[in-house]
């Protein structure tokens, strides 16, 4: 009888990617997989450690599956992905009940670790991060069947001033579109329906292989491949939407108007102080051609506040910019002071309260307008991915509108008379909203 792997894998789609390559080479390798973590004879955690919290839920999750060790059957506990990277040599020193790490470059052997600690070894393999997975790597998708994430490429060179992602994923390394391509209609054949481009940074994608920005070029042969029929986009940096992609955002068929487009702030002297590229004024005008561009189109973003030397004054910029443009949808971050980053060692840390404090009056501020928004919406009828039946009320479906990335943004509920399956696209009559999801009923 095959050994069981069991697997947690923490963070963003792009290491969620990962965690499906890796359990692709688990059980190419003759290994079973289980999601009952007390059946498994290992056990695997695919970490993040990007921000603070990150860390901690990575951390929390290692101690609590260490404890299968004493009380399952697990013989081998595995740590992979960024924290792994990050800190190999604190992890076996302060959790000995980890038997094996593997780093982001070394994502094929995970199976070799896998057989080397069921022999007894602590192994350790870790180094340069480098790794880019192909379409002929084995891939065992995690996601419903209607939706999975298509990385383009991996690494990044933007270098933002707080981020440690260059260090622990390396430069920016873009998959060939010919690869990509292939993927794609191999997840079309499969009867995915949604297909979501994620990367450290997609719109730099192509400028290492094609030597010019190719997303726009990219987005043109996705549309090509039968069967899928949205194309999302996700972690757009703003210097680098060309109108080249804008064209191809307004004229594709598929490709959802919806742009993930991450600006971390909009006072110019904290931009500065990121090393972000662009400015308020920018950032305005940016916003301004691709809602004339693509009417309708959603726009999602993420902002820092408490950012060293952030004071009360752009703060307020940040504020007074969100009122102006008005966001579908927006996160907001405290600032995590990353060892190893700039803003580390930059004077004028902002203290915890007033960074909540921060946090807590610019969602108020976005929950506002993202209610003035959403109720605009009633009486509108829009395309619903079914993703099942709710659990919010008795007859109630549940979905996503091209206006919605899945596990980041709201939910369509409705009532439907008709039996729907998952992956079904219906037409849905917005009848109340809140500030998070819309309700409504089929009406085809």
């Amino acid at each position: 009888m095959a050994l069981k792997v069991g697997f947690v894998s923490l963070g963003c789609p792009k290491n969620l990617v990962d965690a499906e390559i890796m359990l692709g080479f688990i059980k190419h390798s003759g290994y079973d997989l289980t999601n009952l973590e007390q059946e498994a004879d290992v056990l695997v955690i695919n970490t993040c450690s990007f921000i603070d919290e990150a860390k901690e839920e990575s951390i929390k999750t290692i101690l609590e599956l260490a404890q299968y060790k004493a009380d399952g059957k697990c013989r081998s506990l595995l740590v992979t992905g960024c924290l792994a990277q990050r800190y190999p040599q604190e992890l076996l020193q302060d959790i000995p009940e980890i038997n094996g790490l593997v780093g982001t470059g070394f994502i094929p052997g995970i199976a070799e670790v896998i057989d080397r600690t069921l022999n007894g070894e602590i192994v350790v393999m870790v180094g340069k991060p480098g790794y880019l997975h192909r379409a002929d790597n084995p891939r065992i998708q995690a996601t419903p069947a209607y939706t999975a994430y298509l990385k383009i490429a991996e690494g990044c060179d933007n270098c933002c001033s707080y981020c440690i992602i260059p260090e622990i994923r390396g430069p920016y390394r873009s998959r060939k579109i010919e690869d990509i391509l292939d993927e794609a209609a191999g997840f079309a054949d499969h009867g995915v329906k949604e297909l979501i481009l994620t990367a450290q940074d997609t719109t730099c994608y192509g400028i290492d292989l094609y030597s010019r920005l190719a997303l726009d070029e990219l987005l043109k042969r996705l549309e090509d491949i039968e069967g899928s029929v949205w194309i999302r986009i996700l972690y757009t940096y703003p210097t680098y939407i060309t109108d080249e992609l804008i064209r191809a955002l307004a004229g594709g068929k598929k490709v959802c108007r919806y742009l993930d487009i991450p600006l971390q702030h909009a006072a110019d002297t904290v931009l500065e102080r990121m090393n972000r590229g662009g400015s308020r004024g920018e950032y305005v005008s940016l916003i301004e051609k691709l809602r004339s561009a693509i009417p309708g189109i959603t726009l999602r973003t993420s902002f820092i506040v408490g950012f060293p030397g952030e004071t009360e004054e752009e703060f307020q910029e940040l504020l007074a910019f969100m009122s102006l443009v008005k966001f579908d949808r927006v996160g907001v971050f405290i600032y995590s002071c990353e060892e190893g980053t700039a803003a580390a060692k930059m004077e004028g840390q902002v203290p915890e309260d007033i960074k909540v404090e921060r946090r807590d009056r610019a969602m108020e501020l976005q929950q506002k307008l993202s209610l003035e928004i959403n109720l605009r919406k009633i009486g509108e009828t829009v395309t619903v991915l079914v993703e099942g039946i709710s659990s919010e009320g008795a007859g109630l479906y549940e979905g996503r509108s091209e206006s919605d990335a899945p596990d980041i943004d709201g939910k369509v509920f409705f009532k439907s008379t008709k039996d729907l399956d998952q992956g079904d696209f219906v037409k849905v009559l917005i009848e109340n909203a809140s500030w998070y999801d819309l309700n409504g009923v089929q009406v085809e």
